[in-house]
Order: C-alpha cells, then sequence, then structure tokens
C-alpha cells in the first residue's frame, strides 16, 4: 500500500531536456514535475513526441551528447542525479533503476545465449559467482512464468517469440532487485492476449516485490489497468496529472479529453460511440506557439487569453488529492464539443471475393527448426489450414488473431506474392490463388492494392510523395502524359485530405499520420475494387488512427471499395468492420457479422481476445480473459482442435483428438468448437456496458 506521507523514492522536479542539433535547439521536455513513491504505479500518456521516453531516459542519466539539461532536478532516493559521477551513476543503473524498452530483440544481443545475458547481471551489480548469477537467473525465469526456463537460458533471442523475449528482458531488469522499474511502451510490438499476460505479470511483480514503476505508453486501457496515478503529456509539458480514478472518470484538459474521443471501443458499434480525431498535428519543438501549446488544436481556444502567456499547473478544487491541469478554461472543457457522429457504413454488393478451401504450405529446410523429415527434404509448415469465407464489394472484412496465426500470409497469397498450395482464391471471377504478382493483368493489378503497417518500409526516402503516387499511377495505366499523372496525383492528395503542395515534400518531411495517408493514396491510384490494410493502423496514435479510419471508412462510402482489414486491434474492427473471421494457428474459429462475433455465443478463442482487450472507459464491465501458454508451433500443431493447448473451456479427450465441427450460430455466423452452442450461448459476455 503507497502511503502519501512517505518521502518520494523518484522526484523530477521541473526537469526540462533539448536536444542541441545544427539545425537549433530542440526541446523536448519543458518543466515536467512528478512523484514516484515506493510501490507506487505512474502512468506516462500521450502522442508519440511528447517527450515520454525522452524523460525516462533523463531519470536514467541516458542522455547523448546531443541533450543536456536547460533546467530542473532529478532525485532518486533523496539523491541528485545530474550531481553523481559517472562510476556512482553507472552503479545505480541496473541495481536500483532497471529499464524494458518498447522493443525487446533490440534490447537483446542476437550473438548470445539468454542464460549468458541475464547472468551477466547480478554478477556485475551483485557480485556473485557464476553457479549462483545461473542459479537466480533460471529462478527468475520461473517467476515470470517462463515454461521450461532451462531451454530459455540456452536459447539464442530470435529462437523466442516476442511475449516470451519480453519476458526475458523483464527478468534482467529484475534480477537485481531494483526500486524503480521504467517500463518504455513494453507491450507495442505485442498481441493483445500477450499483452494481457504482461500486464497481469506487472501487477504480479509490484505485489511480489514492491517495485515502484514509471509506465509509459501511449494506451490509455494499459494505464488504467496497472497505474495508481497518470501524468498526461503534450508538447514537452505534463498538462494533466492526478489519481487514474479522478482523470478517468472526469478529464479537465482539452486534449485529455481529445486522447479519450480517439479511442475505439469493443462495446460500442459506429453509430454509438465514433472515434473523433483532434484536428490538426503536435507542433514541432522549435515552432511551438506562446502560451497554451495545444491552442491551435483546442476548440476552446480564447485570443488573447489562450496565447498571452505560459499557463500555469492549476490545482482542481472539486477533484480528489492531487489533480492538476494546464489550461485556462478547463471549466468549460465539456462544453460545446461536437456531437459524436458517423456515417453509416456503406451498403455491401455483390460477392467479389470467395475463398475456398485453401491451404498454404510451406517446407521448412533450416535444421535448427527441427529434424528434417527423411526423404521429404524438410518439416512441412501449414500456414493457412481450409479457409473458407467471402467478401461482398463495398464490405469491410476484418481478418484477427494473433500473430503465427496466418493472416498476413492469407493476404501474400490474395496478393500474389505467395501461392496457394490447395482450394481457391476467386477474385472478381478469376481464380488468383495460385497466379503471382508478376503474372497477374494489369486490370487484376489496378483491382487489388495493399496498405502495409509501417509506411517508412513502403515509401522510397528519395522520392517525392508526388512522384511515387505518380509512378502508381502511370505503372498501374491510369494515365501516361504529365499533365493527366499531376492532374491524378493531386486528386489522390486531396481525396486523403492531404494540401497539394505536399506532394513536393519527401517523406522524412512527413508525420506518421501523413506517411500512411500517402500510402492510402497510392494504394488508390488505380481505383481499386479491394484494398487490403494489414495492420495499417497498429504503428499509430490513437489520434491519428482515428483520423486514417475516418478517411478509409470515406473513401470506401463513396468508392465502393472492398476492405480487407488485418489487425489484431478488436476496438477498431468494432467500428469498421462488417464482418469478421477470427483465425488461430491457421484454421478458421469462428466468423460472422461483427455483432454476432462480440456476443456469446462465441468461440473460446474469441473471448479470449475479447477479454484481452484493455479499456480505458470506467463505464464498460469487462471480464479479463488471460490464456495460458504460448501459441504451439505451426511446425508441431497440436491434433484435434489447435486452441485445446490453451482453451480454459476444454472438454477433454475429444478437443484433443478430433477435428471439431463447424456449428452455425446464424445466418452466416459459423463457430469450429466441440462445446455445444447452447452452452456457449450461456457464457457471460466479456464486455458489456455498466449495469
Amino acid at each position: 500500500m503507497v502511503d502519501a506521507k512517505d518521502p518520494p523514492l523518484l522526484e523530477i522536479d521541473g526537469l526540462s531536456l533539448t536536444y542541441v542539433t545544427r539545425a537549433g535547439e530542440n526541446p523536448a521536455v519543458r518543466g515536467v514535475s512528478l512523484t514516484v513513491r515506493a510501490g507506487e504505479a505512474v502512468g506516462l500518456a500521450g502522442e508519440s513526441g511528447c517527450g515520454k521516453t525522452t524523460l525516462a531516459l533523463g531519470v536514467m542519466g541516458y542522455l547523448g551528447r546531443d541533450c543536456r539539461r536547460t533546467g530542473g532536478a532529478v532525485r532518486f532516493q533523496g539523491r541528485d542525479m545530474g550531481a553523481l559521477g559517472a562510476e556512482e551513476l553507472r552503479r545505480i543503473r541496473g541495481s536500483e533503476i532497471a529499464m524494458v524498452y518498447q522493443e525487446p530483440s533490440s534490447a537483446l544481443n542476437p550473438s548470445l545465449t539468454v542464460g549468458a545475458q541475464l547472468m551477466e547481471v547480478p554478477m556485475i551489480h551483485g557480485r556473485v559467482t557464476g553457479p549462483e548469477a545461473r542459479e537466480r537467473a533460471v529462478r527468475m525465469l520461473a517467476d515470470v512464468h517462463l515454461a521450461d526456463p532451462e531451454r530459455i537460458m540456452a536459447a539464442y533471442p530470435h529462437q523466442l517469440s516476442g511475449g516470451q523475449q519480453q519476458r526475458v528482458v523483464i527478468s534482467m531488469a529484475l534480477l537485481s532487485n531494483p526500486s524503480l522499474l521504467l517500463l518504455d511502451e513494453p507491450t507495442t510490438a505485442l498481441d493483445a492476449t500477450i499483452e494481457a499476460g504482461i500486464v497481469e505479470l506487472i501487477a504480479e511483480i509490484r505485489r511480489t516485490y514492491g517495485t515502484a514503476l514509471l509506465f509509459i505508453s501511449h494506451n490509455l486501457g494499459l494505464i488504467r489497468q496497472v497505474c495508481d496515478r497518470v501524468v498526461i503529456m503534450y508538447a514537452g509539458q505534463a498538462v494533466e496529472d492526478g489519481g487514474v480514478a479522478q482523470v478517468f472518470a472526469a478529464p479537465r484538459h482539452p486534449y485529455t479529453r481529445g486522447l479519450f474521443g480517439c479511442m475505439t471501443l469493443p462495446t460500442a458499434g459506429r453509430a454509438a460511440r465514433p472515434p473523433i480525431p483532434i484536428p490538426g498535428q503536435p507542433p514541432p519543438p522549435r515552432q511551438r506557439p506562446r502560451g497554451c501549446t495545444f491552442a491551435p488544436r483546442c476548440g476552446h481556444f480564447v485570443d488573447g487569453l489562450c496565447n498571452r502567456a505560459e499557463v500555469p499547473m492549476e490545482k482542481v478544487p472539486d477533484a480528489g488529492p492531487g489533480h492538476h491541469v494546464r489550461c485556462l478554461r478547463w471549466r468549460d472543457a465539456g462544453a460545446g464539443e461536437r456531437a459524436r457522429q458517423a456515417a453509416p457504413l456503406a451498403t455491401p454488393g455483390e460477392e467479389i471475393l470467395r475463398v475456398e478451401g485453401m491451404g498454404k504450405d510451406y517446407v521448412v529446410h533450416d535444421r535448427a527448426l527441427g529434424a528434417l523429415v527423411p526423404g521429404a527434404g524438410g518439416r512441412r509448415l501449414r500456414a493457412n489450414d481450409g479457409l473458407t469465407f467471402s467478401a461482398r464489394r463495398g464490405e469491410t472484412v476484418a481478418i484477427v488473431g494473433e500473430t503465427g496465426c496466418g493472416k498476413s500470409t492469407f493476404a501474400k497469397v490474395l496478393m500474389g506474392l505467395e501461392a496457394a498450395t490447395s482450394g481457391r482464391v476467386r477474385f472478381d471471377g478469376a481464380d488468383v490463388g495460385r497466379v503471382a504478382v508478376d503474372k497477374r493483368t494489369r486490370r487484376q493489378l489496378r483491382a487489388l492494392q495493399m496498405v502495409f503497417q509501417d509506411p517508412d518500409g513502403t515509401l522510397n526516402p528519395s522520392l517525392s510523395v508526388g512522384a511515387q503516387i505518380g509512378r502508381a499511377v502511370k505503372t498501374l495505366g491510369v494515365e501516361t502524359d504529365k499533365a493527366g499523372i499531376r492532374r491524378r496525383v493531386l486528386r489522390l492528395l486531396d481525396l486523403v485530405k492531404l494540401p497539394s503542395e505536399m506532394a513536393a515534400f519527401k517523406p522524412r518531411q512527413l508525420s506518421g499520420g501523413e506517411k500512411q495517408r500517402v500510402a492510402i493514396a497510392r494504394a488508390f491510384a488505380g481505383n481499386p475494387a479491394m484494398v487490403v490494410a494489414d495492420e495499417a493502423l497498429s504503428a499509430l496514435d490513437v489520434s491519428v488512427q482515428a483520423a486514417i479510419l475516418e478517411l478509409l471508412t470515406d473513401i470506401q462510402r463513396t468508392r465502393g471499395t472492398t476492405l480487407l482489414f488485418v489487425t489484431h486491434d478488436l476496438g477498431v474492427v468494432r467500428y469498421i468492420a462488417h464482418r469478421v473471421v477470427v483465425m488461430y494457428l491457421g484454421r478458421i474459429m469462428e466468423q460472422g457479422s461483427t455483432d454476432e462475433v462480440f456476443a456469446p455465443p462465441y468461440h473460446p478463442y474469441t473471448e479470449a481476445l475479447l477479454g484481452a482487450v484493455p479499456i480505458a472507459d470506467k463505464g464498460v464491465v469487462h471480464r479479463r480473459v488471460v490464456l495460458k501458454g504460448a501459441v504451439p508451433s505451426a511446425l508441431d500443431p497440436p491434433s484435434g482442435c489447435p486452441f485445446h493447448t490453451r482453451c480454459p473451456r476444454k472438454l477433454g479427450a475429444v478437443c484433443e483428438t478430433e477435428t471439431p465441427p463447424e456449428r452455425i450460430a446464424g445466418a452466416g455466423h459459423v463457430i469450429a468448437c466441440h462445446i455445444p452452442l447452447e452452452d456457449l450461448a450461456a457464457v457471460e459476455p466479456v464486455i458489456k456496458g455498466a449495469s
């Protein structure tokens, strides 16, 4: 139990940090103050670039030569971290303060075994012998619920899943029993089910070790689950702070309210609670406005008041203790906000895609992944197994499931980047399942386009935006002369709500959301009949996600484009999709309309996916479901139902030995499960409104 009377373990007092570049100074953190007491969890939330990670690195003293402290102080256990020598800082890092980074694969050395890396921590910080360090490492791996710790110790990082790697990194941070743990977006790259397990582990670490946490995340649902208090940051400043219960129940700053308004919820459909994007973009560090930095994006801005002078943090008198807000008009923050209205989804037309029993196999020759099958040349990995579903013109079909379930493999087959091994993939009347992309007609290429997860990986950094979109226009044969191509480029930029002058920009001059809009414009260069969006929103802030969602649905409604939406975000699915296909280990577990899939009866795996979603809305009753164990290897899938090794509702031997039957729960609603429909229908809903 945290005692507010205890002295702070960590005290950040008016800290300002500035990056010095050839172009000038970039103030990244400006006058931020917060405290973390022993055993307490404090969350840092805000859009990318708001200064969260820089603040954490400032606590650790990991600032490079291009960053300097221009004001304030960081005190840990009463000691000024800025006044400590290099040797004393080195002793504190890893032993008393530890950090877990966003991407576990970059925090682990690929050339060393997990055991060698774990043993270094107690040997360096605890001055213990090798055998004792090994014993501690094995025990810690067991404490973070990694099965077979000895096997994990002998493995290299690439031989572990993302969830296993993150647990290893957390083990490494805990081996010296630190008083303070900094977690920088520790679950961003993980599936919702793995994320739920990590969040449960973090809560257990607090209970077991009494470790204080500074938890950085842009996901307010996770902040609500993990933290006692929250600090909302914008443009390098703290704009609101207070207890999670108080801030989430009644956010006072317009920016905080905007973040909540951007979120999609798996409880509400499109008409009930559409996300509302925050207008504009955060200002660049050297172009922040005078007065309130949020003023250019705020609907409550008053000229001569909000832009007159620096806005101080102010105590909210009618809230709980410690609730502060940096806004002169916070009392009016809820007045005059535009109503949540969303146009209906497009009405689906005739069938355009039919997938019939599609399978995709790979032959694996790497001996590190298992013994070769004698006489067969390798082990057979079945990525897709008997997929059968359809999509209609103007319809959005969401394909959901954990990493490795085969979602992206199917997308590659559809796009001609892979060839189906069995079954048929009929698009617009033609079987394209075994037709490679370079063998398809220009008409087929125009009709099928893709938007990828990472726009940085698909945009050429040396070409302007206009040149890249224009190349697609010319290649697809839409226009051939320069004037026609330019007109088409400008129309496409207007379609995705980007200014025409952006045609001359290079990708490095754009924000993440703007880059994804360019990728969408390029995908629509040939008026496609279907666009495959493969995790196209997962790398974006919630504010940018809301804007891109609005854009996609607007384009679909006006053009009748079919969207195949590959994602693990069920909140987005609830908002954008007509129908949902749930996949696990290459097979379809359930499919049906969005309303049918989000309510009982549902497959136990669908139930687990819904139960793992972090929800920030305090008005929602959410039954948490945390799956145990890892996803089995596709090289050695379980017999019977592939989900039986993790299923909390497993019936017995029948689930282990027999392929589950397809139970018809309604017109188009199919559940592949041995459990009778009446029993599945009797399951308590995972998510529902407050009673």
